[in-house]
């Protein structure tokens, strides 16, 4: 991708270059609310947009198993899940992902692509990731996928990715405001990009994840940073950490 030269008509200064955006999809409307959100930020940025689908192939294996059912999430009746079933549901899901991010892109002027691709999804998402991207993720969704707790895909994908990791809470309106830090050290690790996001950057004198979500807990405008040491010490402390924070939060190296 060739990055540009000059800045966009209506703004004053040079682009702060992202290589590419990444939004992971499954067509849910958590993830499909961060597709929105990356849509947003590749535009702005100028940057490529990737969206991303996965195959489980995990989940295709147990479908294998000739015991193998699922539960409806409301209704609690079960049901027989076979490989058949399950690859029409992908299809299903996979056609759902394409118009949706054709709607998102529609009247854009954006680079985007849609990569598919069958394996443990968390593998998958990881290996397409590159040091300089952006990997956006919808909060809600990882969490109720699993409970309030966060998933082993999940946390690893926040904790391993070679990128910064977005997590879109779509949960509450976002509104812009400052960008809150665990320390006034960090500063120097915050990517450029996030000025196009957030107002400034709020240092915050806490250690521990209950005095974080206290502090958060009725906080309606601007973000989180955190730095994945950080990130991993407080999922320590309360696995529901992310859920109980109501802003987006920006996960850095």
């Amino acid at each position: 991708m060739t990055k540009p030269d000059t800045p966009p008509p209506g703004n004053d200064g040079p682009i702060l270059e992202i290589a590419r955006v990444l939004a992971l999809l499954d067509a849910s409307r958590h993830s499909l609310a961060a597709l929105s959100a990356a849509v947003d930020l590749a535009s702005n940025r100028q940057a490529e947009l990737v969206a991303v689908y996965v195959e489980d192939l995990d989940l295709l294996s147990c479908a294998a198993f000739p015991f193998t059912c699922e539960i409806g999430a409301q209704s609690g009746i079960t049901r027989p899940l076979t490989v058949d079933t399950l690859e029409a549901s992908i299809a299903r899901q996979l056609q759902r992902v394409n118009q949706a991010l054709a709607l998102a892109v529609a009247g854009r002027d954006l680079q985007h692509r849609l990569e598919v691709s069958r394996g443990p999804v968390a593998g998958e998402a990881l290996a397409k990731a590159g040091p300089d991207d952006v990997l956006v993720l919808g909060k809600a969704g990882m969490t109720e996928r699993w409970g309030t707790r966060l998933g082993s895909t999940s946390r690893r994908l926040i904790l391993e990715a070679p990128c910064t990791v977005l997590l879109w809470d779509e949960r509450h309106p976002f509104k812009r405001g400052p960008l809150r830090l665990l320390n006034q050290g960090g500063a120097e690790a915050v990517p450029n990009w996030l000025s196009a996001l957030f107002d400034g950057l709020s240092p915050l004198p806490i250690r521990h994840a209950r005095d974080l979500e206290n502090h958060l807990s009725h906080a309606d405008a601007g973000g989180l940073l955190l730095h994945r040491t950080e990130l991993e010490q407080l999922l320590d402390e309360d696995p529901e950490l992310l859920a109980n924070v109501p802003l987006p939060i920006v996960v850095v190296a």
